[in-house]
């Protein structure tokens, strides 16, 4: 019998100049410290703050090299080793982060997570999304230890493109819906037990906070402005559905999600929007409530997240490309087989054809 279980990271601090803080947490964990950091935050974000001056000769500075995959893996692992760090800080994008985390785990060292865009749940789960080199998903990777740290500047993470922040929403949206799912299915969570009642009210409490502050946090988004409904959806993209996610399981969501990488026409979407899109596939698939559909499609198109293939940018989609996306989708280790329901690639085809059906007759409402 497996354990109720639940996983968090050790510290989470948010607030506006946090990153302010990341020397001084560089120095409790450790003595040696390498920043993976995204080409931006090497570029415009570390020149703006002290970080380089306070740590000196003690700090290894290494720019990511676009894609979470193996070789990038290997190539920070090296550094790890030749420059003898013993603390690392993962700072950008979600693919970033997930290099960092993994980099520290084959290694036994703490990681900082310092995201700059709240596009994902990554930064404070013990798990990580591998991809080819062409960026089609090839496998997660769990941790032994969720991060250390998980420090949020909210300053800089407004004056990003409201497209992250909104992408990280539908990231988000999953989590309670596939919660559910696993918890109705007696399913596993992502941290190898059984979700508890804390991972569960986490989850639910996301999805609501979604629907009230995300209206009103994308236009503070876009006027590069920190709001406390801002703060409430920063803290539910990254922390809520981190831990939501991972303590209480996935489900149809993120399969389709990872089935759609197999299509390269998505490949310029985020994370998050092909998330988004796999949730509304999801309602179709298990027969949910249509009062709680219409919910979730207002929601998406409230806030700017795709309902329709023209959206995913596959307007032109013909069924064996559907047929592709559904045969990756319904593999043997996606949490797809958390869903109540039968799963075969005929279905998921019904399905997301309906899910695009219905947004585009939204449209012309």
């Amino acid at each position: 019998m497996k354990p109720f279980k639940a996983v968090f990271p050790g510290k989470y601090i948010q607030a506006e100049g946090a990153v302010a803080q990341l020397p001084e947490l560089i120095r409790l964990l450790g003595t040696k410290s390498l920043i993976l950091a995204s080409s931006t935050v090497v570029k415009s974000i570390l020149p703006r703050y002290s970080v380089r001056e306070e740590l000196k000769e003690s700090l290894v500075i290494c720019e990511f090299n676009g894609e979470c995959s193996e070789k990038e893996i290997e190539r920070v692992c090296s550094l790890i080793q030749n420059e003898k760090i013993d603390v690392i800080v993962g700072m950008g994008g979600g693919k970033t982060i997930d290099t960092a985390k993994i980099s520290a785990d084959k290694n036994g060292i703490p990681v900082i997570v310092v995201p700059t865009i709240a596009s994902t749940d990554a930064p404070c789960s013990g798990c990580a999304v591998v991809y080819t080199m062409n960026g089609v998903f090839d496998y997660v990777y769990y941790q032994k230890m969720n991060p250390q740290v998980v420090l949020v500047d909210t300053k800089i993470i407004s004056c990003a493109p409201s497209r992250f922040l909104v992408s990280g929403m539908g990231d988000a949206l999953a989590t309670w819906f596939e919660a559910r799912s696993c918890e109705r299915t007696n399913s596993e969570n992502a941290c190898g037990g059984y979700s508890t009642l804390t991972g569960l009210s986490i989850a639910r409490l996301c999805y609501d906070t979604l629907l009230k502050y995300g209206i009103s946090a994308r236009i503070a988004n876009e006027n590069n402005i920190v709001t406390p409904a801002f703060n409430h959806i920063v803290e539910a993209n990254i922390l809520l559905s981190g831990i939501g996610f991972e303590s209480s399981g996935l489900g149809a969501a993120h399969a389709i999600h990872n089935g759609l990488t197999a299509l390269e026409q998505t490949h310029g979407l985020y994370h998050g929007e092909k998330v988004a899109f796999g949730v509304l596939t999801s309602l179709h698939l298990t027969d949910n409530d249509p009062c709680e559909n219409e919910t979730v499609y207002q929601f998406c198109e409230s806030v700017g997240l795709p309902t329709t293939f023209r959206e995913l940018n596959i307007k032109n989609v013909g069924y064996d490309d559907l047929m592709k996306v559904a045969v990756a989708t319904c593999r043997p280790e996606e949490s797809i087989h958390h869903e109540a329901c039968s799963i075969e690639p005929e279905s998921i085809i019904a399905a997301m054809i309906a899910a695009d059906a219905t947004g585009r007759m939204r449209k012309k409402q």
